[in-house]
């Protein structure tokens, strides 16, 4: 192999790394209902919408609604001396609802519990982000060999959404 073959192969795989991490570190534009992702401007600080999600879940903790944990980003990235703006992650799930699919399918789970995601574009502006319940029963259930519950899905929307309102407003 000539030097210039190699030093060719060493410029695509430059470019390639490029590429990816330019797409990977790019800002991403806003997802659209395709993604399963649902998206909603809140009228709260990322540390009050946050608030407000919790207590919407912790609301209906009768009917099995629960908030397992919160997680930090932008605290973890600081921690290691890097900036982000705020992004906190919301785990909360319902194991009435979750604990039968992992029964059937242990690698459920890591999918499972559901995330919401709070927080702060460039701008200053505040979202809420939640995977839609139709995403989760017809992508994530499906991907780890369990049936799709339409029924469940619009059950579960309905409750996705009114969490959601109450963050946001």
């Amino acid at each position: 192999m000539s030097m210039l073959e190699i030093g060719g192969r060493a410029m695509k795989s430059v470019y390639r790394v490029t590429v990816t991490a330019f797409v990977c570190l790019a800002p991403q534009p806003s997802f659209s209902a395709d993604s399963g992702l649902i998206t909603k401007e809140s009228k709260n600080s990322v540390g009050d919408t946050a608030k407000k999600f919790e207590s919407a879940v912790n609301e209906e903790s009768a009917n099995g609604w629960m908030v397992f944990t919160e997680i930090d980003h932008a605290a973890a990235a600081e921690k290691n001396g890097l900036k982000l703006r705020p992004r906190t992650v919301i785990v909360y799930g319902n194991p009435k609802i979750g604990t039968a699919g992992m029964q059937k399918a242990a690698t459920v789970a890591i999918d499972v519990p559901l995330k919401a995601l709070v927080w702060e574009d460039d701008q200053g502006k505040v979202w809420l982000t939640y995977n839609s319940a139709e995403y989760i029963q017809n992508y994530v259930y499906p991907r780890h060999g369990l049936p799709s519950n339409p029924e469940a899905a619009k059950a579960t929307e309905g409750v996705l959404a009114d969490f959601a309102a109450k963050a946001t407003e």
